[in-house]
């Protein structure tokens, strides 16, 4: 079972990336870019927001279980 978290920061990143998908699309459409720049713009739109994703999950993993325990003295 994935954690809530997990699901919840998933599905903030696909809305963002539909909501710049939507904005390069309508920029298209009322003529501010071409054909060309939309498209190379729809892939670094898809890279970054799958990258950022990766990053955030990657973060959000290790905060959840971490690899090292830190050992407290004097506690």
């Amino acid at each position: 079972m994935v954690p809530a978290p997990i699901v919840i920061g998933s599905i903030v990143f696909a809305s963002l990336l539909a909501t710049l998908i939507a904005i390069i699309f309508a920029a298209m459409a009322m003529g501010g870019l071409s054909k060309d720049n939309a498209a190379i713009g729809n892939v670094v739109v898809t890279v970054a927001i799958f990258f950022m994703w990766l990053f955030w999950i990657c973060a959000w993993l290790h905060q959840w279980h971490p690899l090292i325990k830190p050992i407290y003295e004097g506690v």
